[in-house]
């Protein structure tokens, strides 16, 4: 079993920026890919940003340039840094941890993008 907590989430103005991060703890040395989705209110869960144990990350088109995913598996956690907000990033953001047999969802953290 995994445990992902995130925490980081907030109220920002348009403009503004979050760190969002996510502690993982439990069968660690059984994941391999890390990431960030969001679900917005009546819409599907989306993929956010990924990051591999080895280094290799993708992003959503509707962040590249704005939002960075970053790493560190020395201390088991991830992070999302959001700069340049929109309203329509306005979302609950989920940190998602792989293994080749399955996934695991932290609790979420909420997103708030207004003015």
């Amino acid at each position: 079993q995994v445990q992902l907590v995130e925490s980081g989430g907030g109220l920002v103005q348009p403009g503004g920026s979050l760190r969002l991060s996510c502690a993982a703890s439990g069968s660690i040395r059984s994941i391999d890919v890390m990431g960030w989705y969001r679900q917005a209110p009546g819409k599907q869960r989306e993929l956010v940003a990924v990051v591999s144990s080895g280094g290799t990350i993708g992003y959503a088109d509707f962040v590249k340039g704005r939002f960075t995913i970053s790493r560190n598996n020395a201390k088991n956690m991830v992070y999302l840094q959001m700069n340049s907000l929109k309203p329509e990033d306005t979302a609950a953001y989920y940190c998602n941890a792989r293994s080749s047999t399955r996934g695991y969802w932290g609790q979420g953290t909420q997103v708030t993008v207004s003015s």
